[in-house]
């Protein structure tokens, strides 16, 4: 179901936790991109459950999904989709030949791009996409009540402005042009602490060293924020939509 208020284009100064709410991102792109027809890249695709929401929407489409994470690989292999290739390789070294693909999306995944390799990253993206191909980014907004729960034990705060810088310089250098911004927020809930745990104390893809001090510091952390219902949260989001410059080398 499509999202009946605007798409969102929020001042970068709006207070992250006030940000419009935003339910489906593939709702979001749908509106934004073409998305019906062609061959696609996700990079970090995770689980690959926007992939494959997409794939059920348009028929037309293909997408080819990288991630790095080989426990989340092997699941995301025993679920096989039609027009849906998994491949093991991260965003800095794409296995695919130049000038393949019609858009490219990552979502919440560029910050997670080691720093040295950023900028070979988005040199990647823009060698394998076509003149006038699509790059969708999806990244959090390092503030909100959630981020400070959770810089407790992930601190992103250097890796999210860099990821940013990089796509800044990338415009800079001309391998995409900028076409739209968006800030909106994605409501986050968990029925209890231990739910909080389990999905955001101990990934698969990460280790974040949680000893007994540090859990309960993040439990009382989060401790206010919940109540009958749960705890609500929202995360906000800064979308970036860029386009292949066509000037652009493979």
């Amino acid at each position: 179901m499509k999202n009946s208020h605007p798409i969102p284009h929020a001042h970068p100064e709006t207070v992250a936790d006030d940000l419009p709410l935003w339910g489906d991102e593939l709702d979001l792109m749908d509106a934004l991109l073409p998305l019906h027809t062609g061959q696609f890249v996700e990079l970090g695709c995770g689980g690959a459950r926007l992939a494959r929401e997409w794939l059920a929407r348009h028929a037309q489409a293909h997408i080819t999904a990288l991630e790095v994470d080989a426990v989340q690989m092997a699941k995301n292999l025993q679920a096989v989709t039609d027009r849906l290739n998994f491949l093991t390789a991260g965003a800095q070294a794409i296995p695919m030949p130049a000038l393949h693909f019609d858009g490219a999306l990552m979502l919440k995944s560029l910050h997670h791009v080691p720093l040295p390799d950023m900028d070979t990253a988005l040199s990647e993206v823009a060698r394998v996409l076509k003149p006038g191909g699509w790059f969708y980014v999806s990244e959090p907004i390092y503030a909100g009540a959630l981020n400070e729960i959770v810089r407790l034990y992930n601190d992103e705060g250097k890796v999210r402005p860099a990821a940013q810088a990089a796509l800044d310089r990338a415009v800079v250098q001309g391998l995409f042009e900028p076409v739209s911004e968006h800030r909106y927020a994605q409501a986050v809930h968990f029925a209890n602490f231990e739910t909080f745990a389990q999905r955001m104390l101990y990934p698969s893809f990460a280790d974040h060293r949680v000893t007994p001090e540090l859990l309960a510091k993040v439990a009382a952390a989060y401790a206010p924020h919940q109540h009958e219902d749960g705890a609500h949260f929202v995360r906000p989001m800064h979308v970036r939509v860029m386009r292949r410059s066509a000037t652009t080398r493979p």
